[in-house]
């Protein structure tokens, strides 16, 4: 097999393939090169056993979005990441929704919103997000593709919209679900949907109330409180103060 390339991994970021490329850099080998996918990879290192823990690795790096150098024995090997850009699916097109899909986009977020209600899901409010979606949580599904890189922001208020999308949102790997809502009426809704036998470990999965404790208050504020959890989840963090955190403040570091 010949050995992966510069342009074979452009083409796989081209086609929205996520891929790891692990490079032998120190030791026998030095320069080999293969290509990390979720379900395959494309080349070698040379022995499988190497291989095999490569792509291990490769793909809980490609999970965390991080780029790392590793040893394996006298090798040393740089796993580099191109993960797909983050996608945010905004349920309720509302204040808040607007601006958290200009503060996301800022940060590189693919940005859907997903509202029934035509008169809010507009272009005049949202000119700038890839998909406006005007139906009901469980036809937008339908056309939705969620996987690792998706984030979901139920910011609706409306339990007959909030609590279809929460249902459907539990059935995917979503990486972040969060849900608007004061600690009464996320408590009232796990109530109901425990009632309706959702499980407590899906319901842990669930944000809710959605956000970082900062005190916001208008649509703007709130949107940068719900933005910093989903950052602090991103890099692994607890969005505390910096200045009683510990060790590299960098997201890329411990």
């Amino acid at each position: 097999m010949s050995r992966p390339g510069f342009e074979q991994v452009r083409e796989l970021v081209d086609q929205g393939i996520p891929v790891a490329v692990a490079t032998i850099i120190r030791g026998e080998g030095l320069g080999s090169k293969m290509i990390v996918m979720r379900d395959t990879v494309e080349g070698s290192l040379g022995p499988r056993d190497l291989d095999d823990q490569v792509a291990s690795d490769g793909r809980e790096l490609l999970a965390a979005e991080r780029s790392e150098t590793r040893s394996y024995g006298e090798r040393e090997i740089f796993l580099d990441v191109y993960p797909l850009p983050p996608h945010l699916v905004i349920f309720g097109a509302v204040h808040v929704a607007q601006a958290l899909s200009n503060f996301a986009q800022a940060l590189g977020f693919q940005i859907t919103v997903v509202d029934a209600r035509r008169a809010l899901a507009t272009r005049k409010r949202f000119p700038n997000v890839e998909k406006l979606i005007t139906l009901w949580p469980d036809d937008a599904y339908q056309q939705l593709t969620i996987g690792p890189n998706t984030w979901i922001a139920i910011l609706t208020h409306d339990p007959k919209f909030d609590e279809p999308a929460l249902l459907g949102a539990l059935k995917t790997d979503a990486r972040y679900i969060g849900a608007i809502g004061s600690r009464k009426t996320n408590l009232d809704r796990r109530e109901r949907l425990s009632a309706a036998g959702v499980s407590d470990e899906d319901l842990a999965r669930v944000r809710g109330p959605i956000g970082l404790d900062i005190g916001g208050k208008t649509p703007e504020e709130m949107a940068i409180a719900i933005l910093a959890e989903m950052i602090a989840v991103r890099y692994g963090r607890s969005g505390g103060y910096l200045v009683h955190s510990k060790g590299n403040i960098r997201g890329d570091a411990g």
